[in-house]
């Protein structure tokens, strides 16, 4: 199990720094490439925690079903920049637009 300190959280941050515009990562798919598979919410909770480390594309962090943070309006706004384009649902379609190392 994962442990949040900053070796942890500099893991996470440089993990979602890597991931190229227009592409998405799930929660889970980052803490699997940090080698902590269980550890999705973990992951979660250092992203939002992010600001207060630097400037990181969290906006391309979506959930396992490509749904967004709630309450975080601006989300959208920032992938659509980036071309990434919500399906009917409101997800993000993670068969086009999901990050493949």
């Amino acid at each position: 199990m994962a442990v949040m300190n900053d070796e942890f959280i500099d893991l996470i941050l440089s993990i979602v720094a890597e991931i190229p515009e227009g592409k998405v990562a799930t929660y889970g798919l980052i803490a699997k490439l940090a080698g902590y598979d269980k550890n999705a919410r973990l992951v979660g909770k250092v992203l939002s925690n992010a600001s207060l480390y630097g400037d990181y594309p969290c906006h391309r962090i979506v959930n396992g079903s490509g749904r967004l943070v709630v309450g975080w309006d601006a989300q959208a706004q920032l992938l659509e920049a980036e071309e990434v384009y919500l399906k009917e649902n409101g997800n993000v379609d993670l068969k086009k637009y999901l990050w493949t190392i």
